[in-house]
Formats: structure tokens, sequence, C-alpha cells
């Protein structure tokens, strides 16, 4: 169906944001619909984690309007965030439990019955190489692990929208291969992924779509072919560089070499 008659399971019109006196977003329009992987980049500061945080309800004080599953999440109701998925980039977990309490818990929070929430994270927990630390203090765990202990928790429930943000920090190749095929698979079945990276090569390949925000606005909204083409551009990273008007990359690069070869006189 195309997507002009459809639902879209996001909707996002005119959305602002200030932040002491500092306009951070300028006017966000933006319609996401099922099975697509959106491709979420811009620079640091360009207000991509202050979208993704609105739209979890975590950040009030914005204006514009923001729609999830057809409904005004300015409601203040919390019933949406059930089929909902997230992976910040830094996440505070609760070292003191194991893995198998902190996923039982997340589970039971997003109202799995306890049972059913330590069955399917323990059977998650042995595709992803981890069954022997299942029992063991996510204090032990090493930065891979853990990341693969978030994964599982923003999966348990089965949610209809993924957050992701550098979702694949510290993972080792096997497993980068795997939730990329994992996320592709989630697609076809309908589910909606907002995946955040600064790993321009990860994005071009696994996104159905891209968009870039910088300085607060939206400046491309396509598939990474449709950007080729309007842009005369190769790759993800030249398309960006293009877009965010940063060409200083290589000089910069060139000037810390310098320095690192520096000698004592």
């Amino acid at each position: 169906m195309p997507e002009s008659n459809r639902e879209p399971i996001i909707s996002i019109q005119g959305l602002e944001m200030n932040y002491g006196g500092k306009q951070v977003l300028k006017g966000i329009n933006l319609d996401v619909y099922e099975g697509q992987i959106i491709g979420y980049i811009g620079p640091n500061g360009a207000g991509k984690s202050t979208t993704v945080k609105i739209m979890l309800g975590l950040i009030k004080g914005y204006s514009g309007r923001v729609r999830i599953f057809g409904k005004d999440i300015s409601d203040g109701e919390v019933e949406y965030k059930a089929k909902i998925g997230y992976v910040p980039e830094i996440a505070e977990m609760y070292d003191s439990l194991t893995a198998q309490e902190y996923l039982t818990f997340v589970g039971e929070l997003y109202g799995l019955e306890r049972r059913l929430a330590d069955h399917k994270a323990q059977r998650l927990m042995e595709q992803f190489g981890l069954e022997e630390v299942y029992f063991n203090r996510i204090s032990s765990l090493s930065k891979g692990m853990r990341q693969k202990v978030l994964l599982i928790s923003s999966l348990l429930h089965n949610p209809d929208i993924l957050f992701l943000d550098e979702p694949l920090s510290g993972l080792d190749a096997n497993s980068v291969m795997v939730v990329k095929e994992m996320l592709a698979s989630l697609a076809a079945e309908g589910k909606t992924i907002f995946y955040s990276s600064h790993i321009m090569e990860v994005v071009e390949k696994i996104s159905s779509r891209i968009v870039l925000l910088n300085e607060g606005n939206v400046v491309a909204d396509g598939s990474f072919e449709q950007l080729q083409e309007q842009l005369h551009e190769g790759t993800l990273e030249e398309i960006f560089t293009e877009l965010t008007g940063y060409h200083e990359h290589k000089d910069t690069a060139a000037r810390i070499v310098s320095i690192v070869k520096e000698v004592q006189r």
C-alpha cells in the first residue's frame, strides 16, 4: 500500500524545542511508517537525542505535535510506551543485579508475567552466546556483554517500535552481523526501527530511509539511493559531509598527525 494511503505509526508536526534560550529543534516534520528502518543521523548537537527523548515521553516543554500509534502523546497517557523498546547510547544499569534479575525485572515492567520474562530472557541470552553469565552480576560483565543485555531488554516484550542509539557499541563482529540481520527481519514483520549511529557504513547498509538532522532542521530525507541521486555523492559519509558543511576533517587529521610526529628539540 502506498504510504500516502497508510496511517503513520509516528507523526511529528512542527516540533520545536528550546533549551536555555537556544532553539534545539526548529520545526521538525516527519511521518514514519510500519516496517521502516530509519537511519536518524546528524552531528553532535543536531537534535537527534532530543527528538527521540520527546517521543519517549522523557522531555516536556516542546511545541508542535507528536502522535504515536495515532494518539497525541501530550495528553499524558503512557500506555503507548508498552509497545516501545529503547537502547540509549549511555545506559544506567543496576550493576548489583544479575542478568536474570535485571531482565525479568524489565520484562515485568513491560507487563510480562515473571516466568515468561525469565524464559524468554534465558533463551535470548543463549542466542547471544551469554548463557553462562545469565546468573552473573551485571557489574562482572564486559562492555559487549552489557550491550547485549541492553538489546535483549529492549526486545523482551516484542515492541512495535525500537529506538536504538549506537546499539552496536562494544559488540564483536559476529554479534554485529546477527543484530543487523535481526533488525532486517523485525522490519520485514512490520516493526519500526529508529537507528541512530555515527558509523555511516552501518547506517547506509541497514536503513530503508535516512533522515539527516543538522542544527535542528531536517536537511535530507529519503533512501540512500535517493540521496545519492539528489546530491551526486557516493557514500553516506560524503553526503553527510556535504549537507552538514563539515569539510575540515582531512585538514584536522593532518594537523593531528603532524603534532604526533613532533620530536623534542
